[in-house]
């Protein structure tokens, strides 16, 4: 049986590693630019092939991973494509914007020529 305070603190630190989880679960959008372990982001492509039928232009898959990264789900390794996929659509989002607001901001300027 183990003592009460042991069980405490095994608790604590199962709940610590879930939380992570949860946090670099949700980080993963865009292109990462730090790991949340403090590591720093390298470009890494894979040596074997996705898939079989692979020619010479398709050697491995890309991808963002922690300089640091182990296989315990608290580091990055992010598929290139998925990452820039996220990046472009958040960049889509902003263009769409701005054209918005550059409609308004013409609006807003055709009115006061016309007042003055």
């Amino acid at each position: 049986m183990t003592h009460p305070h042991e069980e405490y603190m095994d608790m604590k630190e199962l709940k610590k590693y879930n939380n992570m989880l949860g946090c670099i679960a949700d980080a993963h959008y865009g292109i990462p630019t730090r790991c949340p372990c403090g590591g720093r982001i390298v470009d890494e492509v894979s040596p074997s092939k996705k898939f079989p039928s692979d020619f010479d232009t398709h050697p491995g898959r890309k991808y963002f991973t922690c300089a640091n990264f182990e296989d315990d789900g608290l580091h990055f390794r992010q598929p290139w494509v998925f990452a820039i996929q996220d990046e472009v659509k958040g960049l889509l989002k902003r263009v769409d914007k701005m054209a918005v607001e550059i409609t308004e901001l013409k609006d807003e300027l055709k009115r006061v020529r016309t007042l003055h």
